[in-house]
């Protein structure tokens, strides 16, 4: 989903989202300790721009993006 027109409007083109790549923290994976991600991080930003674009509340995510708890 996004960059593609196939998510919301709300969601990172692929250029935009690669200036918004290197501001997000890096996933610690294997001998660093944690776990592997559950969902897709771009999701993650998708879900937010979501909420700030069309003032929905959190638990008014669709179900397509992570659990709102999660984001």
């Amino acid at each position: 989903m996004g960059g593609a027109g196939d998510g919301y409007p709300s969601d990172l083109t692929d250029e935009r989202r690669a200036l918004v790549k290197p501001l997000l923290p890096a996933a610690r994976v294997g001998a660093k300790g944690g776990r592997r991600e559950k969902h897709p991080r771009r999701r993650f930003v998708d879900a937010i721009f979501c909420v700030v674009r069309t003032g929905c509340t959190w638990r008014q995510l669709p179900r397509d993006f992570a659990p709102w708890p999660s984001v």
